[in-house]
């Protein structure tokens, strides 16, 4: 077929899943599902938490607040999807619902990478410059961060989906993973993909290389600050900001390596499979526990939140 032909003779794709194993939908079903509960109220026991008590109303928590807002619509976008597959055995989905999976996903997935390098950012500036801190995280500088973030995200969902659309797909419909994937639909497509490889390369180099440079640049001279700390009581406060959000990044691109860097195998899609739950719906269950458990303020927030509900 030629790359100009823009019709496609799939209407939908199959999703061949985590197990095609018939015997282990029932457990995959009831994982997903208790994953998927715990990492609804995780984050909205967060956001509550932050919304309902003064003194969260700081950038580090308004940032925390955007931040677990899109893990819970990441996770919300695939799960609901697998969870109803099982129910209904059926494992298809047409090309419209693929398309828009992907779209969603994607800009969920950009929109926590950019919030990370934010929240990076917030750190940077809390330890290294804390005199000029409220002036320069003022409420404004806040929103404009996260509206930045809004837009550059979009811009990255929307490139890949528009690209995507203009593919053709002939006879294989077969896609090895429990969602619409970006890269396993690059592989059925019967046309030239040379330009989405392109713009792939581009947006993964930025979201993949650049945006951790930049948490690393930062948390290099965070570091170098505290140690010019002289209490040990306040490196220990210092550090104790940093951790939660450091053991964030560390979970989020430790499993998106295994997706994008590590060299495919045999048995790639299924380890593809794996790395993608790790990122896609065990980080947005995690990291409620990683910002609550390893803060004291959070901690204080969520006994005042559940004090006044048990009223």
């Amino acid at each position: 077929m030629k790359p100009g032909n823009h019709t496609f003779s799939v209407s939908e794709f199959l999703l061949l899943g985590l197990s095609e194993q018939q015997g282990q939908q029932p457990l995959l079903f009831g994982i997903f599902l208790s994953m998927y509960l715990v990492t609804l109220v995780g984050n909205v026991v967060i956001i509550l938490a932050i919304g309902s008590d003064p003194h969260l109303y700081t950038p580090m928590y308004f940032f925390l607040a955007n931040f677990s807002l899109t893990d819970l619509c990441l996770s919300s976008t695939t799960v609901p999807r697998i969870l109803v597959n099982i129910l209904a055995h059926r494992h298809t989905i047409t090309y419209a619902a693929c398309l828009s999976q992907i779209y969603f996903f994607l800009w969920f997935i950009g929109l926590d990478v950019f919030l990370l390098a934010v929240m990076a950012y917030d750190r940077l500036v809390a330890i290294c410059h804390p005199l000029r801190y409220t002036l320069v995280m003022s409420p404004r500088c806040c929103i404009l961060l996260v509206v930045i973030s809004l837009i550059l995200s979009h811009s990255h969902s929307l490139t890949h989906t528009i690209l995507l659309a203009q593919l053709s797909f002939c006879a294989d419909n077969i896609i090895p993973h429990f969602f619409c994937e970006l890269l396993p639909l690059l592989k059925l497509s019967c046309s030239n993909t040379y330009v989405n490889q392109c713009v792939l390369i581009y947006w993964g180099g930025a979201l993949t290389i650049l945006i951790p440079l930049l948490i690393i640049i930062s948390y290099i001279r965070i570091v170098a600050a505290i140690v010019r700390i002289p209490s040990a009581s306040g490196k220990w406060k210092a550090f104790s900001t940093c951790g939660s959000h450091l053991s964030a990044v560390c979970l989020f691109y430790v499993s998106a390596i295994g997706v994008y860097f590590i060299p495919s195998t045999d048995d790639s899609a299924s380890k593809d499979r794996i790395a993608a739950v790790m990122y896609a719906v065990v980080t947005p269950l995690l990291n409620p526990f990683i910002y609550s458990l390893r803060n004291k303020d959070m901690k204080s927030a969520l006994g005042r939140l559940l004090s006044r509900r048990a009223l």
